[in-house]
């Protein structure tokens, strides 16, 4: 009798606690104000992501957790607390009336900037399920919030069991500094309700259960045909619930993690399950303010959503290892960790679109690996999150870091940090010429941005940013007071400008050189392109490189020379960077437009296939297996516009950036893929820059002078834009925002600054207007060799010209 009251006390007590959980606020409902996106139905078996920058979450679209990725085969995906994973994933099922149905392909996938939501439509009558998911700022846990929603007019009773696959196991690389795998074990903790899995030879522990009573437990009874390799093990939790009618039952799961201490995880799992929907709100809040940091409009309101996403992306990248350090990763799910030339161009745009702390924390860790990998200025290429570095660096990196820090000190005005990073600088210039350099003409020799095999001679890319980095040096060595060294600097890149604009021009191409090399190397590189050509059934690549090597084996023996071969994206570097001779450059951004699709640029202009006469996008483009051959990727498209807009076509740039928007939620809704349109990292770093630079700092023209509390502002809008604005553009500690309105032949720009102190430059190319108003008053402008311009201080002006 005892026992039977027992029980029933016990379930009263269960039911008193789903009526309770069913009055709760979910927070889904903190989400209801917030954009959002909604993915394509064709697209719900590829990867999302739950970002965070100290764990985050991968798995596919529809629900499920698949093996993901190559850099550690197929265990990419999941949930990891880096430099740990914690698990491959979790698998979910309900019961009624004696039949299982497992929760395991969502029917829509909905993206938010600092979440996402699956949604199970029918999964029994009158049932639907939403799990929803965040990741809270600074902390080693994820959310995973399940409504159930009855639709009908009658209770509804159900059992969900929700099981958590373990995979305690090191990141890529760990085997080099003795992170060694060892099998999971799981403990249950009833004083908590949940789960602790434990690593056997390690530190490492997940933890996950939910806010309330769990009707039981067990181990490894296998479920929902969820997959898992490894050390691995799987551990379930049932709760019984009632649903009334017209109503709906909230059921919070925490998923914490640690790879130091038991104490640890108990702490963040307790902290997350009492303050969720508090961390949440801070992190929307944190993503509001993203928004209106560099704020974009413009009348392509589908360029603007990207733009405004773009950022999102970039700051679901941000790694945060305390052990290693803080900064940007290159992207997701192979890339989630650091990269030298990722963060060189992330940062360019970075420093454009948020305060400077996030920009200071991915320079330091860059620098303090590199260091100590290299210790003489040499710039890492990849780092695992353990700290180990998988590649020392490539020619190109060294020469990028110096010209990023300079742009950067040109946003900060920070000359402290000039003066912390020039040492590297320095060291960095030195090596690259005295152990780079053997012909001594001051152009590096090794891998650039292109890893072709063989190509590794005198690269285009090389050359050109290494031209930039010493101009840039010169610049910063003046400020720091190294007089002589910013003259030899100076020297430097005079010399290697004049050589790019001679000896890596190709007349009869009307392109710059990939390379420069001998006649014996180049035959080699033709024969292995004839091969590339000939496989993916590029007949008019395969006639073009047959007259190609038959030029070069008329060549005397030994010539040395600059070939298109490839026409690979570097090719616009020289643009890219505004060195290449006017008339040049213009003949080359003709020839770029070739090679391109409606998507962006090819990275290897022989790829280029018959979409390239076509403007308009496939509405489904999956490609059926991984592979970097044949790409269009984000990064060349960016660069080829940046380099329409130096030479004054912002036309050609917003008609590259048109096409890179093409892709924006093409496969993962709010997010664009490293490869266009569909396939590489479903969001990267890089993107930043592609977007940045072109609006923020050539359409609007904007070109801060920090360290002397100057801005230069030049806007050259596409033809098409006759209103556009940015607002809260942070400079030093200033901000900026700039109101564009062209009507008829009239230009109006509002410029609006929080810093009195600060002075405008605003100019226009010489001669391009002949009627200057400031304010409403008519003024006469100066005049340069290149520009007429005037100067303006204050909270707010209006320059208008004619």
């Amino acid at each position: 009798m005892k026992s039977i009251l027992k029980t029933l006390m016990l379930g009263s007590i269960v039911v008193a606690s789903i009526q309770a959980n069913a009055q709760k606020a979910s927070l889904l409902d903190l989400t209801k104000n917030s954009e959002s996106i909604t993915g394509k139905k064709s697209y719900l078996n590829t990867p999302y992501v739950t970002a965070g920058d100290r764990l985050y979450m991968v798995g596919h679209q529809n629900g499920q957790f698949p093996d993901l990725g190559w850099h550690v085969t197929g265990e990419m995906g999941g949930i990891w607390d880096h430099p740990i994973k914690l698990m491959d994933g979790f698998s979910a099922k309900i019961q009624a009336n004696g039949i299982s149905h497992c929760l395991a392909q969502a029917t829509s996938f909905v993206n938010f900037p600092y979440g996402n939501k699956h949604i199970y439509q029918d999964i029994l009558p009158n049932l639907s399920v939403q799990r929803f998911q965040f990741v809270p700022d600074k902390t080693e846990a994820v959310v995973v919030e399940y409504t159930f929603e009855n639709h009908g007019t009658s209770p509804q009773t159900l059992e969900f069991e929700f099981t958590g696959h373990s995979d305690l196991r090191p990141v890529w690389l760990g085997e080099r500094n003795n992170m060694i795998d060892a099998e999971d074990k799981a403990t249950w903790q009833n004083a908590s309700q949940s789960w602790v899995v434990k690593d056997q030879k390690n530190p490492w522990y997940v933890q996950f259960g939910a806010n309330i009573s769990a009707k039981s437990h067990h181990q490894n009874i296998s479920d929902c045909q969820f997959k898992s390799q490894g050390l691995v093990t799987k551990a379930s939790l049932i709760y019984n619930i009632v649903i009334a009618p017209k109503s709906k039952f909230i059921l919070p799961i925490v998923i914490a993690g640690s790879y130091q201490s038991e104490g640890a995880v108990t702490k963040t799992f307790g902290n997350i399950q009492k303050n969720a929907s508090v961390l949440l709100q801070q992190k929307i809040k944190r993503y509001e303010s993203i928004a209106k940091q560099s704020a974009l409009t413009v009348p392509d309101k589908k360029l603007e959503q990207a733009f405004r996403w773009v950022k999102y992306n970039t700051d679901w990248l941000v790694r945060d290892v305390p052990a290693v350090g803080r900064g940007m990763s290159a992207g997701m799910p192979d890339y989630p960790w650091w990269f030298g030339t990722d963060a060189e161009y992330t940062l360019k745009g970075l420093v454009a679109t948020v305060k400077k702390d996030l920009v200071y924390d991915a320079v330091e860790v860059l620098n303090k690996l590199s260091e100590k990998e290299n210790g003489n200025g040499r710039i890492v290429h990849e780092v695992s999150s353990n700290g180990v570095v998988f590649n020392p660096g490539n020619v190109n990196e060294t020469p990028q870091f110096a010209s990023m820090i300079w742009e950067i000190y040109q946003w900060t005005g920070d000359k402290s940090f000039l003066q912390k990073y020039y040492p590297t600088i320095k060291k960095g210039l030195d090596w690259l010429l005295k152990e780079n350099d053997k012909d001594k003409n001051l152009l590096p020799d090794g891998f650039g941005m292109m890893e072709i095999h063989g190509l590794n001679s005198e690269m285009i890319d090389v050359a050109v940013y290494t031209q930039k980095a010493f101009a840039d040096a010169a610049q910063i060595a003046k400020l720091v007071g190294d007089t002589e060294q910013a003259l030899q600097y100076e020297r430097n890149a005079s010399q290697i400008k004049h050589q790019i604009n001679t000896d890596f021009w190709v007349p009869e191409s009307q392109s710059f050189a990939d390379f420069i090399g001998t006649r014996e190397q180049t035959l080699h590189l033709i024969d292995d392109a004839i091969v590339r050509a000939d496989t993916l059934q590029k007949p008019w690549a395969v006639a073009e490189l047959k007259q190609l090597k038959s030029n070069v084996e008329a060549l005397p023996v030994g010539t040395k020379k600059g070939f298109a071969l490839h026409h690979n994206w570097v090719v616009n570097t020289p643009m890219e960077m505004g060195i290449a001779d006017p008339e040049k450059a213009k003949l080359a951004l003709v020839n770029a437009r070739k090679y391109t699709n409606p998507f962006g640029a090819f990275v290897t202009g022989i790829d280029r296939d018959e979409s390239s006469n076509s403007e308009e996008a496939p509405a489904t483009f999956v490609r059926k297996s991984f592979t970097y051959t044949g790409a269009v990727m984000t990064l060349p498209t960016g660069v080829a516009a940046i380099g329409e807009n130096n030479y004054g076509n912002p036309d050609g740039a917003l008609w590259y950036l048109n096409k890179m928007t093409k892709t924006f939620s093409y496969v993962l809704p709010g997010a664009i893929y490293e490869v266009s349109p569909d396939y590489g990292m479903m969001c990267q770093a890089w993107n930043l820059y592609s977007y940045a630079t072109p609006i923020i700092k050539q359409f609007f023209g904007v070109q801060p002078q920090a360290g002397l509390k100057l801005i230069v502002i030049q806007p050259q809008m596409p033809s098409t834009w006759n209103n556009a604005k940015i607002e809260n553009v942070q400079i030093g500690d200033n901000s900026l925002s700039v109101s564009y309105q062209k009507v008829s032949s009239v230009l109006k720009v509002d410029f609006n600054q929080t810093k009195s102190s600060w002075r405008i430059k605003v100019q226009y190319p010489k001669g391009k207007f002949t009627s200057w108003k400031l304010n409403g008053k008519t003024i006469k402008p100066e005049s340069s060799d290149e520009f007429d311009f005037i100067w303006i201080s204050g909270l707010k002006n209006k320059v208008e010209v004619l």
